[in-house]
């Protein structure tokens, strides 16, 4: 609220008010040049109430007195003979209500400031008052009009006691209440500058960036209706550029048909739980028809075709070529309408090469089936070198749409190609160095500070590299695997993860904690890691690891 207060510590310019009229600037003028210390005065102050909107022109705020709504009309003002107000001179162009306005503007005031639970509960009605001032019109001092006295209104020959003319209003027009007192006219002041008002909220602007890129991603999906004639290709892009929502798409178009092209059974994998879930929840909402034959992980498929999973975690011999023999074998006896006219991998960089044998062999047709791998060598943080056993033609993706700019400038450097930034404008990425000991706490006291500046907890995902945040395996040991994964939608609290767990995953704040020196296959896991943030990130750990593992170019973005 932009007020002038007498003899007090508040004030602004009395000429950058955006008076609509001469008039009201020279009140302003005379008001402020006379008015007793600690009167608070108030320009343009605008209501809205349930019958109509209401500007007053000042409102004078006077401790010990009352409260004035005064209204101002420049030029010639008049009345005629039926007590209605003019504006225009001998033309009396205009007709003007100005008392009526005056009125309604001072009980509108009212209503406000005493419908605020902070007057309401503690306060009774303290005097209130309108008045009316034609700085440019000569009044008889005989002049008055049955709703308009004299010492209501003010002519040209009032100003210089403009102050004190207002100061009557009030003691005349109302009596029976209490005068305001200097904590009433302070109270006041807050009330009219609105209350529970909403704080700048960098979330909301991440909103915003989110719909945008959404929107973008949905524009270009529309490179699938170019590409309907191709049956075998491999979609390559960085981070940020949309891939796990095309893939998605493609599949549920694939699925639906489109044109001449009849409804096909297609497969939608991934190597990690949390995609997989993130596909399965994404397709619940989708109508039936869009919804692939089959959608989830390589082990999913395995569990859905009757292969037992129920091994050690770090038997590498099993999960990479066991798995797929057995897999390989069923994929065989499968009757056609089990089989898929097509499958779609996302993070294909993921799967080991045995793992293509089975997928090869569950198409309808080997030769003719589609095969649509979705990838970013630069995300390869498995040492698994797996490819399809057929030629695929290239498309590249090469504009960053889901991540700011300054994120994606950030980790631009760890990029497989020169991406264009199509992210909107964000907060620069922060550093918090650390000692790598102590870089747990240090994410912790990092994700404490994006709450405080308001970010929502489900939109804040802490990642380590190294060994898992407590919070993350507690929930593991608690929910299993798929309980833990479903919280990343439906819990309303932070995240705790691992970069290996959340590749083609995305969270609005990012604090990434580098808990771990060890530098195999660091690089790639501070691409994935940074990646993961669309709108905010928060790098915390040792700035001589960070350049270890990303290079000196990653360390300049930093700012190291």
């Amino acid at each position: 609220m932009d007020s002038w207060e007498r003899g007090g510590q508040s004030g602004s310019d009395e000429t950058a008010h955006g008076f609509a009229s001469e008039a009201e600037q020279v009140v302003w003028d005379r008001l402020t040049s006379q008015v007793p210390p600690g009167t608070v005065l108030i320009p343009n102050l605008r209501l809205t109430s349930t019958q109509k909107d209401h500007e007053l022109d000042v409102v004078a705020l006077m401790p010990d007195v009352g409260v004035v709504v005064v209204e101002v009309k420049g030029g010639s003002v008049s009345v005629d003979g039926q007590g209605q107000w003019w504006s225009g001179g001998r033309n009396r162009t205009s007709r003007i209500r100005p008392v009526e306005q005056a009125r309604d503007g001072r009980y509108a005031l009212r209503d406000f400031i005493e419908a605020d639970p902070r007057w309401k509960n503690q306060r009774s009605r303290v005097r209130f008052g309108h008045a009316l001032v034609v700085p440019f019109t000569h009044l008889s001092p005989d002049f008055a009009t049955p709703d308009c006295p004299r010492w209501m209104v003010s002519g040209r020959d009032d100003l210089d006691d403009l102050a004190g003319r207002i100061h009557d209003v009030v003691a005349l027009q109302q009596n029976d209440q209490r005068v305001p007192t200097h904590e009433d006219v302070h109270l006041i002041q807050e009330i009219l500058t609105g209350r529970w008002l909403p704080a700048p909220d960098g979330a909301a602007e991440a909103d915003e960036r989110e719909s945008v890129a959404d929107r973008l991603t949905r524009e270009q999906a529309e490179l699938l209706k170019v590409t309907r004639l191709i049956h075998r290709m491999e979609v390559r892009g960085g981070a940020g550029s949309g891939k796990t929502i095309l893939a998605l798409t493609q599949a549920k178009d694939l699925t639906r048909g489109q044109g001449e092209r009849r409804p096909q059974r297609v497969a939608l994998l991934c190597y990690s739980i949390g995609l997989s879930q993130y596909f399965k929840r994404q397709l619940q909402a989708a109508p039936h028809r869009h919804r692939p034959a089959f959608a989830g992980s390589f082990e999913d498929l395995a569990n859905e075709w009757g292969i037992a999973t129920a091994h050690d975690r770090n038997d590498r011999d099993f999960w990479e070529r066991d798995l797929a023999a057995q897999m390989a074998a069923v994929a065989e006896r499968l009757p056609e309408s089990r089989r898929f006219d097509a499958i779609i991998v996302d993070e294909a960089q993921d799967f080991a090469d045995h793992w293509w044998n089975p997928l090869m062999k569950s198409l309808k047709d080997e030769e003719t089936g589609g095969v649509y791998v979705y990838s970013d060598e630069n995300q390869r943080i498995f040492p698994r070198y797996g490819q399809p056993p057929v030629p695929l033609v290239p498309l590249v993706l090469d504009h960053n749409l889901r991540n700011t700019r300054q994120i994606a400038r950030a980790f631009g450097p760890l990029t497989p190609m020169r991406m264009t930034l199509r992210g909107g404008e964000g907060p620069d990425v922060v550093v918090v160095p650390c000692e790598t000991e102590a870089a747990v706490d240090a994410a912790d006291d990092a994700v404490g500070a994006l709450l405080d500046d308001g970010w929502r907890p489900e939109h804040i995902a802490l990642l380590t590299m190294g060994s898992r945040h407590r919070v993350q395996a507690e929930r593991q040991d608690t929910d299993g695997q798929i309980g833990y994964w479903r919280s990343f939608w439906e819990d309303e609290d932070v995240f705790y993860g691992h970069v290996l767990g959340c590749k083609g995953l995305e969270r609005k704040a990012v604090v990434l904690c580098i808990n771990t020196d060890n530098a195999d296959r660091g690089r790639e896991k501070l691409y994935v890691g940074m990646s993961r943030a669309t709108d905010r990130l928060v790098v915390v750990g040792d700035p001589d690891v960070i350049r270890a593992m990303g290079g000196d170019a990653v360390a300049r973005q930093l700012g190291l």
